[in-house]
This record gives C-alpha cells, structure tokens and sequence, in this order.
C-alpha cells in the first residue's frame, strides 16, 4: 500500500512538472512571437488600414519584412522608411494626392507619412492586381515588371496570376510578407 501511495505521488510530482514546464515553454514561445511580431505604429497603421481599406496584417507583415520597424531604414536602391518607399514610386503617389500637398521625399522619414503612403500604393495595387501576392510582386519589383511577367506565359498562365517569379528576390519577398503576414494574423487579428 505504502508503495502504491508513494507511486501516485511520484506520477503526481512528474505531472505538475511536465504542465508546468509546458507553461513554461509556452510562455516563453509566446514572449519571443510577440516581441519578434511587434505591434508598433498602432494609431498610424489603424488610420491608414481604414482609410484605404488594406489589412492591418498585411501592412504590419509588410513593415516587417521591409524594415524591421526602423523608420531610419534605407535600402541600397534608395527606398526609405518603414515601407520602404523609393523616391520615384513617391512622385507617382503624389499624382493621387490633393495640389495643395507639400510633402517632400524627406517626409517619408515619419512613421505616419510613410505608412500612409505605404499603404496608398498597397490599395493602389490591390485594385490593379486581383491577386495578392501578384500585388506584394509589384511593390517589390514594380508595376511595369510584373505587367510583363503577367503577359508571358512562362510566368503566368491567366495573365492574372503569377506561377513562377523570375527575380528570386522578388519571390522570396512575396513569401516572407505572405508569412509575415499570416503570423500577425494569428497572432493578433484572429477572432
């Protein structure tokens, strides 16, 4: 009986051990998703998904995969900000935006310019592209890019839809928003 009792408590003891280490591990899991997936520019990223009618995951997904949330962040090909916006695709914004806008490429430097702007030119693309990764395609690689891609064959067989990306830049950036994307999703807009 002695032994019996002493056995229940030893499956007892490794029960609370093993739960409590899940906890543990969960907790801690949980602390490295959420301080590797901010939710950083709260207030900016809510206006600018509202305004232009883009997923707060997929613009968080975005900034996450463009600048780690450095608003300082520039690139080797000149982009700037959070969205990383070059100062071409600026100009071309500025054509949507009202005459009396002064902003200057230098105003890309603010979280909320950038993000604004950012997320403009997602909802732009979203309207010219049904697909979304052909979309995240076009903010990488540039409209006139993936309007070719869409017309060979090679790469497209509905003229919609990419099947295969040529630049692997390219497609690998298509991949990481997509999962960033999907993360932040799960992470904070799944209900």
């Amino acid at each position: 009986m002695k032994k019996q009792i002493k056995a229940v408590i030893c499956i007892a003891i490794v029960v609370v051990i093993v739960i409590g280490s899940a906890f543990v591990l969960k907790t801690a899991y949980n602390n490295y998703l959420y301080s590797t997936y901010p939710v950083k520019y709260k207030n900016e990223v809510e206006q600018a998904s509202e305004k232009y009618n883009v997923s707060k995951a997929l613009i968080y997904g975005l900034i996450k995969t463009e600048s780690s949330f450095n608003p300082d962040a520039e690139s080797h090909a000149g982009a700037v900000g959070l969205m990383q916006i070059t100062e071409d695709t600026f100009l071309w914004l500025q054509t949507y935006y009202k005459p009396d806008n002064d902003y200057t490429f230098e105003d890309l430097k603010n979280p909320g310019t950038n993000i604004d702007y950012g997320v403009h030119l997602l909802s732009i693309l979203s309207e010219m592209y049904e697909d979304e990764e052909t979309m995240l395609c076009a903010y990488n690689a540039g409209v006139g890019n993936v309007d070719e891609w869409l017309e060979n064959p090679e790469y497209s067989s509905d003229g919609k839809t990419l099947k295969k990306v040529p630049f692997p830049e390219t497609d690998n950036y298509r991949k990481l928003v997509t999962q960033n994307e999907s993360i932040y999703h799960q992470l904070y807009f799944n209900s």
